[in-house]
């Protein structure tokens, strides 16, 4: 039988090795990893099961572009902008050469300076000179008709007493009505030149005056012309010329883009703008602005053609879609946008 020192002894060195780890646990926490990682898997696999895939919209950003072109022809003599050069209001875009139309201009002025010394002259009147001449005129024909008369007095008492032929009475009455005709035209030529221009004549004369300066305005004008200007500030997208074609009335030679004035435009099944107002905003992604996000307002929601109809592929129980037309400007002005850039959003997750 044991002692109790042995006793004493035999119960520190039992308590000295301490609680033993089941191997029931040490199985369990592995299991417990395992499990819980798949419920992870399958609660993940649930959410992106049961929830709405992602509608992306993809849209364009898109500027005024303006297609300056001219209104007179001619050869393409100098066009002093390149592409993608920033030009002011009233820049010098294109200049046009047309010899024919110069010389056009030359022969209206010097019309106008022959319409001028006509008017001139007829304001003036009739010189001095002119007028002295039609007296002294007048007065040569007053004095043909008493010689004239003279001799038809002689005449016919020479024939009423048998000493002259009947036909001599009859010349010389014929020349006292000659004369007396030439005394009437001398009359009315020298009233004429006192009186000077009628004023009919002195109407007609400015006439010929306004006349020449409309048809000078006229040619000046397709000389403005022949220098093409921009309209206003922006920026020079395209060249459709070079110098030295010749150019026709009508035909674009310079394309402008204003960039003060850019929007993002989308083209929208109609079930999709349903709930979109006018005055709505959302932002979008622009990929070449490295992903940067641009918060834009609607302005313009409208429809297009026929032709953009979105069109059923089912025969039955389903129908066909108009295409609506959006433009969004941008909230805050974003210079590095520029025509041609995309944008897209998740449509349905917009707000």
């Amino acid at each position: 039988m044991p002692t109790s020192d042995e006793n004493i002894q035999a119960t520190p060195d039992a308590s000295s090795e301490g609680p033993k780890k089941s191997p029931r646990n040490a199985t369990r926490a592995p299991a417990i990893i395992v499990t819980i990682v798949a419920a992870a898997v399958a609660a993940l696999s649930i959410f992106y099961l049961l929830r709405p895939e992602p509608l992306l919209v993809q849209g364009e950003v898109d500027a005024t572009r303006l297609d300056i072109a001219a209104r007179v022809d001619g050869r393409v003599k100098e066009i002093p902008v390149q592409r993608g050069q920033n030009v002011p209001a009233g820049a010098i875009l294109v200049r046009i050469d047309n010899p024919e139309t110069l010389a056009k201009h030359d022969q209206m002025r010097a019309a106008k300076v022959v319409a001028d010394a006509q008017l001139v002259n007829v304001l003036v009147g009739t010189r001095v000179e002119t007028i002295a001449a039609r007296k002294a005129e007048m007065e040569r024909a007053q004095a043909a008709v008493v010689l004239a008369q003279k001799t038809f007095d002689r005449t016919r008492t020479l024939t009423e007493q048998g000493n002259a032929p009947q036909a001599r009475l009859d010349q010389v009455t014929d020349a006292l009505h000659e004369s007396e005709r030439a005394v009437d035209q001398a009359k009315s030529a020298y009233e004429q030149a006192v009186n000077g221009y009628t004023k009919e004549e002195r109407a007609i004369a400015k006439a010929n005056v306004e006349k020449a300066d409309a048809d000078i305005q006229s040619v000046q004008s397709i000389i403005d012309q022949l220098v093409v200007y921009a309209p206003v500030a922006s920026q020079v997208y395209q060249r459709n010329i070079e110098p030295g074609e010749y150019v026709s009335p009508g035909v674009p030679l310079v394309t402008l883009i204003d960039l003060g004035d850019v929007w993002v435009h989308f083209d929208l099944r109609e079930d999709l703008v349903k709930s979109l107002k006018v005055g709505d905003r959302f932002d979008v992604r622009i990929p070449a602005l490295d992903d940067r996000r641009v918060t834009i307002e609607v302005k313009l929601i409208a429809t297009k053609g026929e032709y953009a109809s979105w069109r059923a592929t089912r025969a039955s129980g389903d129908f066909d879609l108009r295409t609506f037309s959006i433009r969004a400007y941008p909230v805050t002005p974003v210079p590095e946008l520029r025509p041609g850039m995309s944008a897209y959003l998740d449509w349905r997750s917009r707000q």
